[in-house]
């Protein structure tokens, strides 16, 4: 009985060091779109996974840099949940953002020349994660 508390503390300590070590970006902003929330004209969507009838999560480049946003739809807009958006270049740290907001998580931004990304979200228990891809 005494391992599996300490393994469930360990388990613990692990998933908080973890979660320490990934980078939160500031709180989302009221946008009118995802091109919108990444910055603008420039960006434009170049893939999407629909969670359900709750959220979209849109990954969207201008070029030079992937940003990520995971866009509530629906009648799930304006209420509080936890939404989710992530970014992350093939051996570099992810980017994410993640809290309770009324309209959408991110925009989470990774510029990565060359390199592979995984992308993803989540709103409530609905989540979603690619593999690495889009290989630049």
């Amino acid at each position: 009985m005494g391992g599996i508390k300490r393994s469930a503390t360990l388990a613990l300590g692990m998933a908080a060091t973890l979660a320490a070590s990934v980078a939160f970006t500031s709180p989302a902003m009221a946008a009118s779109s995802p091109i919108e929330a990444c910055g603008g004209g420039s960006y434009h969507v170049i893939d999407s996974k629909a969670l359900g009838s709750y959220a979209t999560i849109y990954l969207l480049y201008n070029g030079s840099t992937n940003c990520v946003v995971t866009w509530k739809k629906g009648s799930y807009v304006g209420n509080s949940a936890w939404v989710r958006a992530v970014v992350q270049a093939y051996g570099s740290p992810g980017v994410v953002d993640a809290d309770y907001y009324h309209y959408y998580a991110g925009p989470v931004k990774v510029k990565a020349p060359g390199k592979c990304i995984m992308w993803g979200g989540s709103y409530g228990n609905q989540w979603w994660e690619s593999p690495f891809e889009h290989c630049g």
